[in-house]
């Protein structure tokens, strides 16, 4: 149990580190998403591998609201298949593809009023680069989550030679090491036990919550997603349901 504490270990250290240094960052965010779901606009979210983790974990979700659009380009998430179709192979080749972007960009409507969200812990890659110059182009305002220590120390592979972090209005530092797995292992070189995860979900929550509090302060209505199975919440599935028919009446502008 040696490596299991030791990942725990350093999973806690990354989330104190991530409550100690970002709050202030976590606030500006929450105040531009605000904005955005005030005007009954959009916080769109976007990132690509396992990156696409935090995206599925905000909404639909208990306890999540509307406001929060995901855009999950599913040749750039579903590769669990490893090797065949849509293996991995390939989504290391598409995410690297510049121009891939620009093209999911153009399935969508956007207004100036939104807000684009992305995850990647290193920061380099095209898609998420390409996504993100053309939000900034249409006028929104971009907020970044990632490891800064990777930012840093890599490389990026777009041919305009910036990283996420030369684009976002907003970073949120995942305060993850650029390597993201965390424990040694005895005869191997490689780390193993990721932290990258851990810290967006943190961070996702933490940053909802604060906007939540903030549309709240606001006395904006909030449609959230309610537990629909706990005994006796008679009201729970009319809820749900004024949750679902407010994202579809926005939804339908996107």
């Amino acid at each position: 149990m040696k490596l299991a504490k030791q990942w725990m270990s350093n999973t806690r250290n990354v989330l104190d580190t991530i409550e100690e240094t970002q709050m202030d960052n976590i606030r500006k965010a929450a105040e531009l998403m605000a904005d955005s779901i005030q005007a009954e606009r959009w916080v769109h979210t976007f990132g690509c591998g396992h990156a696409t983790l935090p995206i599925e974990e905000m909404y639909p979700r208990i306890g999540g609201f509307v406001g929060f659009h995901p855009m999950i380009e599913l040749p750039l998430t579903f590769f669990t298949r490893i090797t065949g179709e849509m293996g991995v192979r390939q989504f290391v080749f598409l995410e690297r593809v510049e121009g891939y972007g620009n093209e999911i960009m153009k399935s969508y409507d956007f207004d100036p009023r939104d807000t684009m969200w992305l995850f990647s812990h290193s920061g380099i890659n095209n898609v998420n680069i390409d996504v993100a110059m053309e939000a900034k182009k249409r006028g929104m305002k971009i907020v970044v989550t990632g490891s800064a220590k990777s930012f840093r120390n890599d490389r990026s592979r777009h041919s305009s030679g910036k990283k996420l972090e030369d684009l976002a209005d907003v970073l949120i530092d995942s305060c993850v090491p650029a390597v993201d797995a965390s424990v040694d292992l005895k005869n191997h070189q490689d780390k193993i036990a990721p932290i990258s995860t851990m810290a967006f979900v943190s961070i996702v929550w933490m940053t909802i919550a604060t906007t939540a509090e903030i549309l709240a302060d606001r006395g904006v209505k909030l449609y959230i997603h309610p537990s629909h199975n706990i005994p006796g919440d008679t009201t729970a599935k009319e809820r749900l349901e004024a949750a679902l028919s407010e994202y579809k009446r926005r939804i339908a502008g996107v």
